[in-house]
């Protein structure tokens, strides 16, 4: 049986072609996965921007002959079961969670219960845990078979938004009126201000975007007002917290020059802006606050440990079903045949060539 991977170099991330190779002989215990859907989004784009300082590159390691320098971008999708050395897995069954830019995935099955099970695969400990879980679907709640392509498309990243918004709340949102969202049009910051705009509506959230996605950030009706990148200068001065989501130094470095101390917290999160990401290095030159990293799974593992499992996940289902209906026919799901078709995407993607609009997911 052929295996094939998208495979990237790590030091040129907009380089990716597809290598086939044998998949092998299954080992013990193990399970293989084929993989059927995923999506391709900014999120992606920002595992492979800093894949090296987070691991990224570590979950799936890309094989075949030359592969050194090279990696495999970590997708969330669905795959189902084709054959097992697991008694608790059977051929058949599917599952949601970390994929492959690529047609198979074997994994080896621990702490398996009705919902799901982790992948104990040596290799992957390392890592944060979250990223391990597999939910299945036949006993998963949050499981809508008619809202697949929105789980792919928006899950992942709603969750980071969420994180963001609890994480703020918790922390009084430092004493700010208001929000600043860069990327405004990106999912992850539409997910911030949906979960922003039910939990703390007191706090005013302000995107900002380039020109040519002004129009859709304020269709969305999940901001109170938008902005592009050239009118940071017109912005009021008050209080607040921003939220970048673009990695670009430029627009980072506008922000702070014009809030200066008012400015009580800045939060780095994505990288949808790969050309002009900014530079850690060099945001101790900035006035305000340091830029602070957000890492979600280490959120994510913070909030199951506060409320435990039940209820964290309660909390997360009641916002990610607003958020559904918040954005409901806000972007057209385009379905992308073939991993070459997920390869192309990806390159687009790392481009800038980012649709807001668009939901993309591939089916290998």
């Amino acid at each position: 049986m052929t295996l094939t991977q998208v495979q990237v170099r790590k030091d040129a991330i907009a380089e990716a072609e597809l290598v086939e190779t044998e998949l092998g002989v299954l080992a013990e215990n193990a399970v293989r996965l084929e993989v059927e859907s995923f999506s391709v989004t900014a999120n992606n784009i920002t595992y492979a921007a800093v894949g090296d300082g987070f691991g990224y590159w570590n979950f799936f390691p890309p094989k075949g002959d030359a592969t050194e320098g090279k990696g495999i971008v970590p997708m969330w999708g669905h795959a189902k079961v084709i054959e097992s050395n697991s008694d608790e897995i059977a051929v058949g069954e599917r599952v949601y969670g970390y994929l492959p830019m690529a047609s198979h995935l074997d994994v080896i099955p621990g702490k398996v219960s009705e919902g799901g099970f982790t992948d104990v695969a040596e290799h992957r400990q390392p890592m944060s845990p979250i990223y391990n879980q597999y939910t299945r679907l036949a006993a998963d709640p949050e499981h809508d078979p008619a809202k697949e392509a929105e789980r792919m498309i928006y899950g992942p990243l709603f969750k980071t938004g969420f994180l963001i918004e609890y994480f703020m709340r918790n922390e009084k949102w430092f004493g700010a009126a208001e929000v600043i969202l860069t990327s405004a049009s990106s999912k992850t910051a539409m997910s911030l201000a949906s979960v922003a705009k039910k939990n703390s509506p007191d706090i005013k959230r302000i995107g900002l975007t380039s020109e040519s996605n002004v129009d859709f950030v304020e269709e969305t009706g999940l901001y109170d007002k938008a902005y592009t990148y050239d009118e940071i200068g017109l912005l009021a001065i008050k209080d607040g917290v921003s939220v970048d989501f673009a990695g670009n130094a430029e627009v980072l470095g506008k922000l702070h020059e014009h809030f200066g101390r008012t400015l009580q917290y800045s939060c780095l999160v994505g990288a949808t802006h790969i050309e002009a990401r900014s530079s850690l290095k060099q945001d101790g030159d900035l006035p305000g606050p340091k830029p602070t990293l957000f890492f979600a799974p280490d959120h994510a593992v913070a909030l199951f440990k506060e409320h435990g499992p039940e209820k964290a996940g309660q909390m997360v289902a009641e916002s990610w079903h607003n958020f559904l209906q918040e954005v409901d026919g806000a972007i057209t799901i385009e379905t992308r045949k073939g991993l070459d078709a997920a390869r192309a995407t990806y390159v687009e993607m790392v481009g800038g060539n980012i649709d807001p609009a668009k939901g993309i997911v591939i089916e290998p």
